[in-house]
C-alpha cells in the first residue's frame, strides 16, 4: 500500500491501517506491522513510513534477502533490495507432485517468495517489488511497485502500472501506463517533473501510456502480464521515445 493512501485512511477515519504480509505457503501469516514501543516516541513522519511496510516476521518464521538468481544474503540496512525467502516449521518445505518444486525451494530449504524486498535494521520487512516485474536498466534494479507509488502521488493521476520495455542501450526501460483522473490530462513531462525530487534519475520513464483502466486479475492485482501482451501486439498508444538517461 502506498504511504499516502495509508495516511489519506488514517487521516480520514482516525485509525491506521494493519499492514500484514503472508502466502499459502507461510499458513499464512509471515509478518505483521506494529510500532515498536521504542518507535512511537519518534517524529510522526517516520511512523507513518513503518506503517506503509509489511511489518516484522512473526514468530516461527525466518527470513532473509538474497541476491536474486544467487544464495549471497543482503544485509538488513533498509536500503539493499534482494528476493525475500522465509523458512520455518510452518512455512511449506515442497510441493506434492509440482514441477515448480526446483524452482520454488533452495538447495538449504528457503522458500522461494517471488517477492522483492528491504529490511531495515529494525527489522521491518518492506515488499518493494515481484522478481518477475522489476526492471534491470543498465544492470541496476527499478522496482516498478515504488515507481508506480510514486507516479500515483501526482494529483492527475488515478492509477499507473509500470512494465519493462526493451532499450538498445540500456536493455530495459520502464514503461509508465497511467489511469488520468476524470477531467485530468497528465502528460509525459508532467510526470517527469513531478518524479524529478522523488526517485533516481534513471528510474524516470521516458515512455508513457495513458489507458482506460489497468487490467486486473481475479484478485484485483495489477496484471502486467496482459500489459506486456498488449504492448507486444501493439495495443498500447505511448508518448515519448528512446531513452536518454546518463
Amino acid at each position: 500500500m502506498p504511504q499516502v493512501l495509508s495516511e489519506a485512511y488514517r487521516e480520514r477515519l482516525g485509525q491506521p491501517i494493519l499492514h500484514a504480509w503472508g502466502m499459502t505457503e507461510t499458513s499464512p501469516l509471515g509478518s505483521v506491522c506494529r510500532i515498536k514501543s521504542t518507535l512511537i516516541d519518534r517524529s510522526e513522519t517516520e511512523p507513518a513510513g513503518l506503517r506503509a511496510t509489511q511489518g516484522i516476521v512473526t514468530p516461527l518464521v525466518d527470513c532473509r534477502i538474497v541476491v536474486p538468481g544467487t544464495s549471497d544474503e543482503l544485509p538488513w540496512d533498509g536500503e539493499a533490495r534482494g528476493e525475500l525467502q522465509v523458512a520455518g516449521p510452518c512455512v511449506a518445505a515442497g510441493y506434492y507432485r509440482d514441477e515448480r518444486e526446483g524452482d520454488s525451494f533452495t538447495e538449504d530449504g528457503w522458500l522461494r517468495t517471488g517477492d522483492v524486498a528491504t529490511i531495515t535494521s529494525d527489522g521491518y520487512l518492506r515488499l518493494v517489488d515481484r522478481t518477475k516485474d522489476l526492471v534491470k536498466s543498465g544492470g541496476e534494479w527499478i522496482s516498478s511497485v515504488e515507481l508506480e507509488n510514486e507516479i500515483m502521488a501526482h494529483p492527475s493521476v488515478r492509477e499507473a502500472a509500470v512494465i519493462a520495455v526493451p532499450d538498445e542501450r540500456w536493455g530495459e526501460r520502464p514503461l509508465a501506463c497511467v489511469v488520468a483522473e476524470e477531467g485530468q490530462e497528465p502528460t509525459l513531462e508532467d510526470l517527469q517533473e513531478h518524479l524529478a525530487s522523488r526517485v533516481a534519475k534513471w528510474w524516470i520513464p521516458e515512455q508513457m501510456a495513458i489507458v482506460d483502466a489497468v487490467p486486473k486479475t481475479s484478485v484485483g492485482k495489477f496484471d502486467k502480464k496482459l500489459l506486456r501482451r498488449q504492448l507486444e501486439e501493439g495495443r498500447l498508444e505511448t508518448e515519448g521515445g528512446r531513452s536518454s538517461v546518463s
